[in-house]
């Protein structure tokens, strides 16, 4: 058994990976289609989306860093 437990880190790097896309892509979505048919957006509804586009490239980005290089590597 490894230091952090029994993980399967291709898969968790994997779905960390997706849900940060998932986020960005709901952000940016959400966006388009907000202004497209809502007109202004709510500033609470705008930062929301801009939120969740800033942390789902966030995410994206470390999350193979994470999980794919540095947890395996302290096994």
């Amino acid at each position: 058994m490894g230091r952090y437990g029994n993980i399967d880190y291709p898969t968790v790097t994997k779905r960390a990976f997706l849900f940060g896309v998932s986020l960005f892509l709901i952000g940016v979505i959400g966006e388009v289609v907000g202004q497209t048919f809502f007109a202004p957006l709510p500033a609470w509804e705008q930062t929301l989306l801009v939120g969740a586009e800033g942390v789902g490239v966030l995410v994206a980005l470390v999350a193979p860093i994470v999980f794919g290089v540095v947890l395996p590597l302290t096994e």
